[in-house]
């Protein structure tokens, strides 16, 4: 077998920050190709690793928002060829198994060990000396080079540029499905938005897409709050989730929302409260982002959802199934109806990952964005 070498950015440990070392890549095996990545996102969740906040197998390659260019592929591959751009789904879609065939291809088993990046086959694709290493969500983004599912690869169209393309592969269908598939936003309604990020921001232009009459955000941050209404369509926008409320109060007549949609970086159990009571009858909460390990994001008594039959759930990728929303939601940037390139704040190279993270958290970036180079 023969192998190639490639500079990452790995994470050994919680809080130690992201390390570049070279590792050996081996050859993509049946159904796995080799990617040559341009570009990758940096998600908040690749953040958890590193502040310990994420359950993934110890030392992994960061980076799970990857676009770039097929450099070989394995036995049995169809869906793509060498010199193919694509994007890289976080979670694969083979098309087959039970939720794949019943529409729900966010939660296909393909996914299984996103927190080891180990494959199927039970073997790992990156080396560190004797060490073997996986990809977070079998990705690895953070790496000029890796091997994925072929599952998890998208084909790309030639007139979608590098830093927009990786975002559509996490953060823009996670957010925009979010209001639009799980939250299930109708024409009318009033949504409240926790977080204006990379992915609340999608959150915002989906629930406007989906006819919502007030989008609500709330975020500590002022320039997610000023980004969110002067470029994202947010109506309205609050530091603090007193004020939302105040706000909802007001201009529902005492109906409250008919949405809260959580998508910040970090879900706490005071957000998840404040969500239930800005929400009115029959109104929903949908959780996207994570909490702490080792706190409890969700505690709460039945009677806030008995009463006014509230819901609260869970949302994965937004409920979008890859093959599908990624080619449609790239259909919208192209007619102008989705703002994509107002997400990528700043480009950084990959030696300037930590700074990039910083920059995360001080606030300063909707979504940032490694240039590998081509």
């Amino acid at each position: 077998m023969s192998t190639i070498t490639t500079r990452a950015a790995i994470a050994r440990a919680a809080h130690r920050g992201w390390e570049l070392v070279d590792l050996q890549l081996d050859d993509p095996k049946e159904h796995e190709v080799r990617v040559k990545f341009v570009a990758s996102g940096l998600c908040h969740s690749d953040d958890h690793i590193t502040q310990g906040d994420a359950p993934v197998r110890m030392p992994v390659v960061g980076g799970h928002e990857g676009a770039g260019i097929v450099e070989s592929v394995g036995p049995s591959v169809t869906r793509v060829k060498p010199g193919d751009r694509i994007i890289c789904s976080y979670i694969p879609a083979c098309g087959a198994c039970r939720p794949c065939s019943t529409g729900h291809q966010n939660m296909c088993v393909k996914g299984l060990n996103a927190g080891t990046g180990m494959f199927l086959d039970g073997t790992f694709r990156f080396h560190l000396g004797d060490e073997d290493l996986g990809g977070f969500c079998t990705v690895g983004s953070f790496s000029q080079y890796a091997v994925i599912s072929e599952w998890a690869a998208i084909p790309l169209a030639d007139d979608i540029p590098w830093e927009v393309a990786c975002l559509v592969g996490c953060g823009v269908p996670t957010g925009w499905g979010s209001a639009v598939y799980a939250a299930g936003v109708r024409a009318g309604d009033t949504v409240v938005v926790f977080g204006s990020g990379g992915v609340g921001s999608n959150a915002v232009q989906g629930a406007r897409y989906a006819g919502a009459k007030n989008v609500v955000v709330v975020d500590p941050v002022e320039y997610k709050r000023e980004m969110a209404t002067s470029v994202f369509g947010a109506t309205h926008a609050f530091a603090s989730a007193k004020e939302a409320h105040d706000f909802v109060v007001e201009t529902t007549w005492g109906q409250l929302a008919d949405h809260a949609i959580l998508t910040p970086g970090v879900v706490t159990e005071e957000m998840v409260n404040s969500a239930l009571q800005m929400t009115g009858k029959g109104g929903k909460v949908t959780i996207t982002g994570v909490g702490k390990l080792t706190e409890k994001a969700a505690h709460f008594h039945a009677g806030a959802l008995i009463g006014y039959q509230r819901q609260v759930r869970g949302a994965l990728f937004g409920d979008c199934n890859p093959l599908y929303d990624v080619p449609r939601l790239l259909g919208l940037y192209r007619a102008g109806q989705l703002k994509l390139d107002e997400l990528v704040t700043r480009t950084y190279e990959l030696e300037q990952v930590n700074e990039a993270y910083q920059d995360l958290t001080d606030g300063k970036n909707i979504r940032g964005v490694i240039l590998h180079g081509e």
